[in-house]
């Protein structure tokens, strides 16, 4: 019996030896199976890659087509405000001839209120705004301050007089305007 028992293991392994065989050996349908599943994995992960190349590039292009349109929009302001910074000292001659015409003839006084109404409106067009009036709050970041007073009129760290208006297109400050500051540390 013990014979009939190694015969039957033996049969056994050789059997499960024939298995692993099988498994090993794929048959030739499967080998074409493999090789055309593993090309097509291939070739969907180089159009993956080329689809992603293809968005890249666009959205670079996107990004590059804003940021020039940017600049372009900041050479005109630049060009703008350099332009009207040559202007300024016009606008300020203006201002102090109208403040010192008490005594002119009526003619006088109306032919530089409309020069100076004119320069106003072209700066105007050009998107330039004056800003700075008694009374608003001292800003470092578009005043000048070269004066400090101490005074009951004012609270702290408001402006209590204008020496020369300053001059901005949105946020791009062409000239600080120049202030007194009451009640300042």
């Amino acid at each position: 019996m013990k014979e009939e028992e190694k015969n039957t293991e033996v049969t056994e392994e050789v059997i499960e030896e024939e298995k692993v065989e099988k498994e090993e050996k794929p048959s030739p349908k499967k080998k074409k199976k493999d090789k055309s599943a593993s090309k097509i994995e291939e070739l969907e992960k180089a159009l993956a890659d080329e689809k992603d190349k293809r968005l890249r590039l666009a959205a670079e292009y996107e990004n590059y087509r804003k940021r020039t349109s940017n600049e372009k929009l900041g050479i005109y302001d630049d060009a703008t405000a350099k332009a009207v910074e040559q202007l300024l000292p016009v606008a300020d001659s203006l201002t102090m001839a109208q403040q010192s015409m008490k005594d002119a003839p009526d003619e006088f006084k109306k032919g530089f209120e409309l020069v100076a109404s004119q320069l106003a409106a072209s700066l105007e067009k050009l998107n330039v705004e004056e800003f700075c009036e008694v009374g608003d709050d001292f800003d470092p970041n578009i005043h000048n301050a070269v004066a400090k007073i101490e005074s009951e009129d004012f609270e702290d760290n408001k402006i209590s007089a204008v020496f020369q208006k300053g001059y901005k297109i949105g946020d791009k400050i062409i000239r600080h305007a120049m202030v007194q500051v009451a009640n300042c540390d």
